[in-house]
């Protein structure tokens, strides 16, 4: 009976040490823990590690807690797909400097469904760290021509049905290319939680804290 029982120890323990572990040592995965619900994203830092590196900055400096889901961009003539845009929005004191667009021409990651998109502004390599969520595939985001698109660095995991219950909240307001598509109630990000690796801190100071009972 000892023998079987040592047996048996022998053999779970790699496949409980391998659960826990992520697949990939180039893959780092996080929790979004949201009012609607978590999400679990795990990120390709082996093909985007510039962008990796700058969201788990924000991740590990706790830049995202308390921020938003803010907007749901649902395709004209299938509303079931489409993206969920979150993160710091304009909040200027989130901010870290931004990093180059890594496109998808150099990582050969695409916009597929699930997958998690660095947004950015006019200026392709001026993002910081808001992000959106693939429902759907959306090669329109990826690198094509003279068009930069979008850095993709990773992919849901675990969630899915919360992002698209998001993607399905009402929505209006906005303005050009996010015209009728804020979220009327935004979701919460309650907090980032980094579930591989150990924590790296930038040690810069965090403005929006300050007179905010700790």
């Amino acid at each position: 009976m000892r023998i079987l029982v040592a047996l048996l120890a022998l053999f779970l323990t790699p496949l409980l040490i391998g659960a826990a572990a992520p697949q990939d040592p180039g893959t780092i995965r996080v929790r979004l823990v949201t009012s609607a619900g978590n999400i679990v994203v795990a990120l390709d830092a082996r093909h985007a590690p510039k962008t990796v590196a700058n969201f788990m900055a924000y991740v590990d400096d706790g830049r995202l807690e308390n921020t938003e889901f803010y907007r749901s961009a649902r395709r004209k003539g299938a509303p079931s797909q489409g993206f969920v845009q979150g993160g710091i929005g304009t909040d200027a004191r989130r901010m870290l400097p931004s990093v180059p667009l890594e496109s998808t021409e150099q990582t050969g990651l695409h916009h597929l469904d699930g997958t998690i998109s660095m947004a950015h502004g006019p200026n392709p390599d001026g993002a910081n760290c808001n992000f959106s969520i693939m429902v759907g595939p959306n090669p329109g985001l990826d690198a094509r021509g003279q068009f930069r698109g979008f850095a993709a660095f990773g992919k849901v995991v675990s969630g899915m049905d919360v992002v698209k219950r998001i993607l399905a909240l009402p929505t209006g307001g906005g303005r050009d290319a996010m015209k009728d598509q804020m979220i009327l109630q935004p979701v919460k990000i309650l907090r980032a939680e980094r579930l591989d690796g150990v924590a790296r801190p930038t040690g810069r100071v965090k403005p929006w804290l300050i007179g905010v009972p700790q």
